[in-house]
């Protein structure tokens, strides 16, 4: 259990099959297996987060996503563990499509996650967010309860493509729901290393969002895809996996860059009360 604020970061794009879930999963249990107690959160009607880690979505019925936002039952009742130590979702279903409408006519909407989240902040060092293939009122609360936001994009030609529209939400959000809200990074998936086009979309987006993007790249490779149908993370279907290296990694720059920002803040506060500030290179 931690004794400070979790991170709480939203894995975003509007373009679909780019692998926010894939990520969402597979970051989350390299963040747990990691010792770092992590809270995955479906905000996907489809609930493939869920059923990646073996959720069984008949036995769903009043402990979705969609039962908090709408009906404001508690986010801990809701809460499932998973077969990985450390690592517990809130899954969602197809009850999630209508949420946005239904939410629509509510005073305070952009804010309903934002609120349900504050009773088991406690609980966990990470929040991974899974976010719809789209920019609606479900990304907007997702955003709006986030430190930061992940964007998974895949090597292909089109990879940028729409990527303004989500930048402006997020300019809209920073302004009027969420200033702290900050980008944790980019991440190029599907990465085909056979392939001279993957080398060179990768290569243009590092030089677009230089400084952005995340070392880490997560490769196209088949246990990635196969681990889905078996209901587990890649961690627990093939750790020796390429895929599962990638993800791995990705953890250990998150955590990496976190702590070095919690340190640089602590820091500074020891300073402002006069106390004997820490050395740390930053």
């Amino acid at each position: 259990m931690s004794d400070k604020s979790p991170k709480i970061i939203t894995v975003t794009n509007q373009k679909g099959g780019v692998g926010k879930t894939t990520t969402v999963i597979n970051l989350g249990a390299s963040l747990a297996a990691a010792e770092k107690k992590t809270l995955l959160l479906d905000l996907d009607p489809q609930g493939n987060a869920g059923s990646g880690l073996g959720v069984d979505k008949l036995s769903l019925t009043g402990k979705t996503i969609y039962n908090v936002l709408v009906q404001e039952r508690k986010m801990s009742e809701v809460i499932i563990k998973t077969e990985l130590d450390g690592l517990d979702i809130v899954p969602s279903n197809q009850d999630l499509i209508g949420a946005e409408v239904e939410l629509v006519t509510e005073i305070a909407r952009e804010t309903r996650l934002k609120v349900s989240l504050e009773e088991i902040l406690p609980l966990y060092d990470y929040i991974l967010i899974d976010c719809p293939p789209s920019l609606g009122l479900l990304t907007i609360n997702a955003l709006t309860a986030s430190d930061s936001y992940l964007v998974p994009m895949q090597c292909e030609y089109y990879a940028m493509e729409g990527l303004s529209q989500l930048v402006k939400l997020v300019g809209l959000v920073n302004k009027s729901l969420n200033p702290k809200l900050s980008q944790e990074g980019i991440l190029l998936t599907m990465f085909d290393s056979r392939n001279n086009l993957c080398h060179q979309v990768a290569a243009e987006i590092r030089e677009h969002f230089k400084g952005q993007v995340f070392q880490s790249v997560i490769p196209r490779n088949v246990k990635l895809s196969e681990c889905p149908s078996h209901g587990k993370p890649i961690l627990l279907y093939d750790v020796n996996s390429k895929g599962a290296m990638s993800y791995l990694s990705l953890a250990k720059e998150i955590i990496q860059r976190n702590e070095i920002k919690t340190e640089a803040t602590l820091d500074n506060a020891l300073q402002n009360t006069g106390e004997r500030p820490l050395q740390i290179n930053v």
